[in-house]
């Protein structure tokens, strides 16, 4: 794998290690959902989801689907609820590993 692909793989990764924009994805992962579904959703700060959303959105990770006066944000596709699915079922083999390391993730 030459440096460039790797360094866009980190990048994607990044979109996945926030906490808002995990919420967000949990948030739309089976429906699509308007700004103010999420902020409710989530418990969240308006301005802020929607940097998060542009974030998302900007990597490909997410879409938005204009109706009316209103955005419906949802995932691009099935690949990545499967992925969000994965990190699932990964984490629930590893999550008392996971919970005890404190070195280099925070």
């Amino acid at each position: 794998m030459i440096q460039t692909d790797l360094d866009l793989k980190v990048k994607f990764l990044r979109a996945f290690g926030d906490k808002t924009r995990v919420q967000i994805l949990e948030c739309i992962k089976f429906e699509e959902k308007t700004v103010s579904q999420i902020v409710e959703s989530i418990e969240g700060n308006q301005s802020n989801i929607s940097q998060h959303l542009a974030c998302l959105r900007g990597c490909g990770i997410i879409v938005g689907r204009p109706e009316g006066k209103y955005v419906y944000y949802g995932l691009r596709n099935l690949q990545i609820k499967e992925l969000l699915d994965t990190f699932d079922n990964v984490l629930n083999q590893i999550e008392d590993n996971v919970a005890c390391c404190d070195n280099h993730i925070s």
